[in-house]
């Protein structure tokens, strides 16, 4: 329920495209305005500072998600074009990505089997539903196509997009830190990383790093999507044998 200061125009405008559409973008352009003037800080994550903004705003308001969502559904709609215009910079890259194709699939795959099986077994072991695992094992694909596999497996969409989306976000604040803590200084490793456990946000920030991270960032968000979209439901068809629910 809306509070009692606010007009019935408010439920409304909440419901709006262009509403949700400026609710959803602006506080993304202050988070990029906010990153650059902290250099490029990874801990002023723009998706992070927009995703608070608007929780914060529907909690002031008492607008719901469902009224949000049917104000943005645009942006939703644009996430699917948005993974496929990934394949510009890839392309230009093909030569550089040819000579380390071979290697950069096994990490790829490796990396999308170690994430599905975490992210179904964990959450079985601690106790949780199936729902709940099958909605958190596709995290590392990106977005539309993680909330696509959840939904042919018997998982919550919005949660899985939830999953997603912080887990892109802890990949976007941490892998930096990680990789020069392992030791790891090739542009190609890093990509693969970022692009492998944190699907676009991932992606977003190695292209803002380095062109040749994100050209093997963005390799491995498609690749990780399609190893993600086979892998998950024949584990979660074992695991249901196993269980035997």
């Amino acid at each position: 329920m809306l509070p009692a200061a606010f007009p019935m125009q408010w439920l409304h405008l909440s419901e709006t495209l262009a509403f949700g559409t400026l609710l959803t973008l602006a506080p993304y352009q202050a988070g990029l305005a906010i990153q650059r003037k902290l250099r490029g800080n990874p801990l002023a994550n723009p998706v992070l500072i927009a995703v608070l903004t608007i929780s914060a705003v529907l909690l002031f308001t008492g607008i719901s998600y469902r009224e949000y969502f049917a104000g943005a559904r645009i942006v939703h709609l644009l996430l699917g074009p948005a993974t496929v215009a990934l394949a510009i910079p890839l392309a230009d890259s093909v030569k550089r990505l040819r000579s380390s194709l071979k290697g950069a699939l096994v990490s790829i795959a490796a990396g999308a089997l170690v994430s599905a099986v975490t992210g179904l077994w964990l959450v079985r072991l601690l106790g949780g539903s199936a729902q709940v695992a099958n909605s958190m094992a596709p995290k590392a694909a990106t977005t539309p196509i993680a909330m696509g596999i959840a939904q042919g497996v018997g998982g919550e969409p919005s949660l899985t997009a939830t999953f997603a989306i912080l887990a892109g976000i802890l990949v976007s604040i941490t892998v930096e830190h990680l990789l020069r803590w392992a030791q790891v200084k090739d542009w190609r490793a890093y990509g693969l990383a970022a692009g492998t456990a944190g699907s676009g946000i991932g992606t977003a920030r190695a292209f803002h790093l380095n062109q040749q991270a994100g050209a093997f960032a963005g390799l491995a968000l498609g690749l990780n999507g399609l190893a993600t979209a086979i892998l998950v439901p024949l584990l979660v068809w074992l695991t249901s044998l196993v269980t035997g629910r």
